[in-house]
């Protein structure tokens, strides 16, 4: 059954090994790395040089514009609500103004940090801007806005005009 002599004998001699010229030429391959290699770099805290080892996420005014706070938008029965997450800002730091037929939130922190012990001197400044905007749905009583701060987080109520609620209609689908 089991016959020795028919079976292809395995060598482990590295002369039968293929040899790294033999490996087929991959030129993707290695400008997908490269490519790769390139971003890790820009995930990487370099702005940031006396964080601890990049460990620390940046606030929200520092990373750019890839760093935009978290908004909700939820409609409900009489009212649209907006609220947007603002870490570390005040609320002399946003701005809600209505711009034609938009809603704008803007946000802007500017910080020092000065900090001085015996053989340095630390000095860092941050500065940051966002802005969002949001196109105005049909039947929102501009009048009525109402903006609310508090926590570092901005909560918007844009109620609906009288009428504009129930301004729905079910069409019926017939079969051909």
């Amino acid at each position: 059954m089991n016959d020795a002599s028919k079976k292809p004998s395995v060598s482990t001699n590295e002369k039968n090994m293929p040899s790294a010229s033999q490996e087929p030429w991959r030129p993707f391959d290695t400008l997908r790395r490269q490519v790769d290699r390139l971003f890790d770099d820009f995930e990487r805290p370099w702005h940031l040089p006396f964080s601890r080892h990049g460990l620390e996420t940046p606030p929200l005014w520092q990373g750019g514009p890839n760093r935009m706070p978290a908004i909700d938008v939820v409609e409900k029965e009489n009212s649209f609500e907006i609220t947007a997450e603002l870490p570390g800002l005040d609320e002399k730091d946003v701005e809600v103004k209505l711009a034609g037929n938009s809603l704008i939130i803007k946000g802007e922190k500017r910080q020092d940090h000065k900090e001085e012990r015996d053989g340095y001197h630390l000095s860092e400044r941050s500065y940051g801007s966002f802005q969002r905007s949001f196109a105005l749905p049909e039947g929102v009583d501009r009048d009525k806005i109402e903006a609310t701060f508090g926590k570092g987080v901005l909560r918007l109520s844009l109620p609906k005009q009288p009428g504009t609620a129930d301004n729905t209609k079910k069409i019926s689908i017939k079969a051909e």
